[in-house]
């Protein structure tokens, strides 16, 4: 399977029998966050490699939960996993630590 964008219907092989999901973020080039159906929790987020899935263009029973879930879901932000500050400068205005703050003599 070519590359997959956000809101692509997916089949995902999980070790089990195969799942329908819905692409949510490809967080990496071998990584990909999958909205799909978990029997005991319903419609949750998973990261799978992106060797486990495969393209499906039919609509499956689990869809509408599964969209509703993408939608609710806020936007991954890039660069927080890995912690500290990205790259440049920080926010505008803020170029420097305050300084002491005297206890007036």
């Amino acid at each position: 399977m070519e590359m997959p964008g956000a809101g692509d219907r997916v089949r995902v092989a999980a070790g089990g029998p195969d799942v329908d999901g819905i692409v949510v973020d490809v967080p990496s080039a071998s990584k990909v966050v999958v909205a799909m159906m978990d029997r005991a929790r319903g419609p949750v987020l998973r990261t799978v490699h992106r060797d486990a899935l495969s393209e499906r263009a039919d609509a499956g029973p689990d869809d509408r939960a599964l969209q509703l879930l993408v939608r609710r879901t806020p936007p991954a932000a890039r660069g927080a996993a890995r912690g500290g500050a990205g790259a440049g400068p920080g926010r505008a205005g803020h170029r420097r630590a305050a300084t002491h703050r005297t206890t007036g003599r």
